[in-house]
């Protein structure tokens, strides 16, 4: 009996390292991937099966949001300013201040912008989606 739970345990250990093995080769060599034409620029998960996506597919970045059912196109954003929102998501906040000494508000608001350094750069980071909802807003607002 225990040469059997010795023999179903080295098993099942065999199997992992396989598994293990296996993920390791397919992520270097970039199977399961895709072609590159499409990418997800971030995501966030808005309750337990929906999601907003923002998605480039060549020159295109489009917001979609996606449940089990479907998936809705919400906007289309221009590439320059998602691409601008990344790299100010990315960059060190007083890097940022530094740079755009003299830029008024913006200046400001990037300095005043305090993330958690674990998260920071991530989807998780409150302050980085806070910075882009504001960017599509001031796109998407009608000028009288």
């Amino acid at each position: 009996m225990t040469w059997m739970i010795i023999r179903l345990v080295l098993s099942l250990a065999f199997i992992a390292v396989v598994l293990l093995f296996a993920a390791r080769v397919a992520k270097k060599r970039g199977l399961g991937q895709g072609n590159g034409l499409i990418e997800v620029v971030a995501r966030q998960r808005m309750g337990r099966t929906s999601t907003v996506n923002v998605v480039r597919i060549a020159d295109v970045v489009l917001v979609v949001g996606a449940t089990e059912e479907q998936i809705t196109l919400l906007a289309e954003v221009d590439a320059d300013a998602v691409d601008a929102a990344l790299r100010e998501r990315r960059a060190p906040v007083h890097v940022a201040a530094a740079t755009a000494e003299g830029a008024g508000e913006e200046t400001h608001a990037l300095a005043a912008r305090s993330a958690s350094p674990a998260l920071a750069g991530s989807v998780f980071d409150r302050n980085g989606w806070g910075v882009f909802v504001n960017q599509l807003r001031e796109r998407t607002v009608r000028k009288s």
